[in-house]
């Protein structure tokens, strides 16, 4: 594994959060704040952000956070204080981002999709003291009376009732605030997990955290200050946040923000600033090879393909091999918790080993569990428990859920899969997205990872419908290129490829594309609500 290899020359073994022995990188920046003015150092009249017209330099940059941060310092905001952000991805949500770095506070990024009982919820059970949010969805903020804490509320990109304009952070200051050093295990960001079940949960990304994550793409997908990554998934959650903004700051490199993922928008704007990076879903990969167009963009500098939050299907991995051949397509797996990576795939293997997450970055750790809480033979699958300086320590006031999700550092992922020999990890399949078919497991993305190759499906999606008999059986939802294509045709598709018990025993077609949340995973959790039709 190379990359382990000459990485570990430049680790060593620390203890934090209590008592978890960890590898840490041995040279590291101090906390988030460092990783800007470190870059700032580098690059001064770098691009750091670009945003529609506006292009911020490194040092343009430093003196606006300085900014935020010594005018929220005059309203009292300390170390330790929430400030949370309700923006989309334009650059004042990394103003107030860095600012709140630099004042040693807490920053708490929010869905701009969220609505008024889960902003309230969210807003409250963190204890903010200042939101600064997009003027668009000032009409879903709860009533000043329901938050009881928030002191201070400024709009962007427009006036909105009860709020002050954001220019008003953005004044000249006669001197930047007192610096603060924020330790390595204080908190820097919480990030609020999608709350499926019961309430969202919040967890606590560390200085410590974000610095290895950054310092672990940074040198597994070897980034560099020329690099320009397009920002095409939402800042506010951990793959937008660590993997393109922190990542690029700590590479003294330039954010590409997009505001929102259109296709063709999305390949204008990457050729027209000699994209070089960018981490997307798999479902975006192949909305842009949809496009008849596509080979009309000069893609030329893109070099990095980074990937997540699905599988990616193996004709589309030959599909961008074919027209970008200098692409290396690298899977990237991880979570909320894992503050991002956990593993990352070298490009050279993306092809031959489509059916991996990668090899463990540099100073992290996996392991595969079964139900007792005890390591598997090599090669079988279990539970993949996760630890290492990435994993956060827990939830936001919130002891029974960092209990129940933790043990001796390790997070508990709830995904099933596997390592074999080379180190390679497998993921197969959530452990609630696991069907039991009569007693024979069958992992939904093996399934849907096959449908993919089907040269009518655009999208689907495989969940289990419950069956009296069996107990489950297998209901694959698909968003289909043509009309005339039938079940029937699609489960001998299915059955010329992968045993008889996995094949789709009943499909339903959808006109429209598959319910995703934000960062653009799919919701199976809305397929399961939708009623069964007959196949």
């Amino acid at each position: 594994m190379p990359w382990r290899e000459d990485l570990e020359l430049h680790t060593h073994e620390e203890v934090h959060f209590g008592d978890r022995a960890l590898r840490c990188f041995a040279e590291r920046p101090a906390n988030v704040d460092q990783l800007l003015r470190e870059a700032v150092a580098r690059r001064p009249d770098g691009d750091a952000l670009i945003h529609e017209d506006a292009r911020i330099s490194y040092a343009a940059l430093d003196d606006l956070v300085t900014r935020v941060a010594a005018n929220l310092a005059a309203l009292g905001i300390e170390k330790g204080d929430r400030i949370a952000l309700l923006l989309g991805n334009r650059p004042e949500f990394v103003y107030g981002l860095m600012a709140a770095a630099r004042l040693g506070a807490i920053a708490v990024p929010l869905n701009v999709r969220e609505q008024t009982p889960g902003l309230e919820y969210v807003l409250n059970q963190c204890g903010a003291r200042v939101l600064v949010h997009d003027a668009s969805v000032a009409d879903r903020l709860p009533a000043p009376a329901a938050l009881p804490r928030l002191a201070h509320r400024f709009g962007v990109g427009g006036s909105a009732d009860g709020a002050r304009p954001l220019d008003e952070l953005l004044r000249p200051v006669a001197a930047a605030p007192p610096p603060v050093a924020a330790a390595e295990e204080d908190v820097a960001v919480i990030l609020y997990t999608s709350g499926t079940t019961g309430r969202p949960k919040g967890a606590m990304l560390t200085h410590l955290n974000i610095v290895h994550s950054v310092m672990h793409f940074e040198a597994c997908m070897a980034l560099g200050p020329y690099d320009r990554s397009m920002l095409a998934v939402p800042a506010s959650h951990v793959t937008g946040l660590v993997a393109n903004v922190l990542t690029m700051i700590r590479a003294a490199a330039c954010t590409v923000m997009l505001p929102a993922f259109e296709a063709r928008h999305f390949l204008e704007l990457a050729a027209r600033e000699r994209m070089t990076h960018t981490l997307i879903v798999p479902a975006m990969y192949n909305l842009c090879l949809l496009r008849a167009d596509f080979d009309d963009f000069d893609l030329s500098r893109w070099r990095i393909g980074g990937y997540g939050g699905a599988p990616m299907p193996e004709a589309t991995i030959a599909a961008l091999a074919e027209k970008l051949p200098r692409l290396e397509l690298m899977n990237a797996y991880g979570a909320t918790e894992t503050t991002s990576p956990t593993t990352i795939m070298p490009g050279r293997y993306a092809a031959e080993r489509a059916d991996s997450v990668g090899w463990v970055v540099p100073c992290g750790e996996v392991a595969i569990m079964d139900e007792d809480g005890r390591p598997v033979p090599a090669g079988d699958s279990g539970e993949i428990w996760i630890r290492g300086p990435m994993v956060v320590p827990g939830y936001w006031d919130n002891a029974e859920a960092t209990a129940a999700s933790f043990t001796d550092g390790f997070w508990r992922s709830g995904d099933i899969g596997s390592i074999d020999a080379e180190g390679f990890v497998r993921v197969f399949d959530r452990k609630k997205d696991m069907i039991n078919r009569g007693g024979y497991k069958v992992f939904s993305a093996e399934v849907e990872n096959t449908l993919c190759h089907h040269p009518d499906v655009i999208e689907c999606a495989v969940i289990a419908r419950p069956d009296p008999v069996l107990g489950e059986k297998v209901h694959a939802f698909i968003r289909a290129r043509e009309e005339g294509v039938s079940p029937d045709d699609v489960k001998a598709f299915c059955a010329a490829r992968l045993s008889d018990y996995k094949v789709p025993d009943f499909v339903t077609f959808v006109a429209e594309p598959l319910p995703r949340n934000a960062n653009g995973k799919l919701m199976k959790a809305e397929l399961r609500k939708r009623p069964f039709p007959g196949a």
